[in-house]
């Protein structure tokens, strides 16, 4: 008797971002925010603290500002960038696989959701599930809340396949490799004083909540990548910044790192240090004029990117007697880095 054919295995792949309001009015904003901020790994309060703080005051508050914000960055035709670079990214990705892979991609807040991109997957019949948070350093505030839910999500279904996560991409060549050739093409258009990196801030509290035994210090622990803090997100912010200076040909004196977009007026508890408003105003006090700036926390241009590093920043700097500032463009569907994600997945 002939032994059947074994039906044809795929891959899944869920491609993950934080998330986007689905258009920069108010109301769409607001339901971001309200998604966003209320999620107990994002503001690591109480429930019954946090929804009626940030349901009842902080969102009403900010979201006619943040609104007004993303009209600045809305494409006119492809909406947001988050977005519209994400849906390019698993294009391009879903080609290099083949057949033999179904890329699928969702937001953590908002839509697509990670729930559609799931239930295509689940729909794809595929034997396997990669998920890949698309935060290049671990932090339980981002790549955690991405896990969390996607677990939250599965174990409601009745047969659940094998699922992995990739949690971080810190020191993944591709990755590093990417933002050195999109630096090195911004430093042949202008002599630079100094180099600055800034990352999404997280409270100081999330690192030393999540320190392995104790070792995580907010000092000079983060000197070294090793196991002891390898899920720590400011010593991977430091090995991200080491490795991208030596690629730039950068020596310690002249590169800086630093972290933006804290909440700490409203929160009133320490942030990483040091941020990088305060930072980027010393800079021409000491003779530096002439800054290129990277935003190595995220792999699409967005809000905290483009308006906040490239024309906040920018605006900031020139008022303290700055000449000249510069963004670096993130890897968004950068032939480099789609490769880069391709050979993670399949290394995975």
């Amino acid at each position: 008797m002939p032994t059947p054919a074994n039906p044809k295995r795929r891959v899944g792949v869920l491609l993950v971002n934080l998330g986007t309001p689905d258009s920069p009015r108010t109301p769409d904003v607001r339901r971001y925010l309200n998604e966003f901020l209320t999620d107990g790994r994002v503001i690591d309060m109480p429930a019954a603290v946090r929804y009626p703080l940030f349901q009842g005051l902080v969102v009403p508050l900010r979201a006619p500002k943040s609104a007004k914000i993303y009209q600045q960055l809305w494409d006119t035709e492809r909406g947001s960038p988050l977005l519209y670079h994400g849906l390019d990214l698993q294009k391009l990705v879903q080609e290099q696989l083949g057949d033999e892979y179904v890329v699928a991609f969702g937001m953590r807040y908002q839509n697509p959701s990670i729930e559609k991109g799931l239930e295509e997957l689940r729909d794809a019949a595929v034997d396997r599930i990669i998920v890949l948070p698309l935060f290049p350093q671990y932090a339980a505030a981002s790549t955690g809340s991405v896990q969390e839910k996607v677990m939250d999500i599965v174990s409601k279904w009745w047969i659940v396949p094998s699922i992995s996560f990739i949690s971080n991409f810190t020191d993944d060549p591709s990755f590093i490799g990417t933002f050195v050739t999109l630096g090195k093409a911004e430093m042949a258009k202008h002599d630079y004083d100094h180099v600055l990196f800034s990352y999404h801030g997280i409270p100081e509290r999330h690192v030393l909540k999540g320190s392995f035994k104790g070792y995580c210090q907010l000092g000079k622990c983060c000197n070294t990548y090793n196991k002891n803090n390898r899920y720590c997100y400011r010593a991977q912010c430091f090995e991200t910044s080491r490795l991208l200076a030596k690629g730039l040909g950068l020596r310690d004196d002249q590169y800086t790192v630093a972290f933006q977009s804290r909440l700490q007026s409203r929160l009133r508890d320490p942030w990483l240090q040091p941020y990088s408003d305060e930072v980027l105003k010393e800079f021409p006090k000491k003779g530096i004029h002439n800054v290129l700036a990277f935003s190595p926390a995220f792999v699409a241009d967005c809000l905290e990117t483009t308006i906040e590093v490239g024309v906040e920043f920018k605006e900031l700097f020139e008022e303290s007697g700055g000449k000249h500032w510069q963004l670096v463009p993130s890897l968004n569907s950068h032939p480099q880095w789609v490769e880069g994600v391709v050979n993670m997945i399949r290394q995975n």
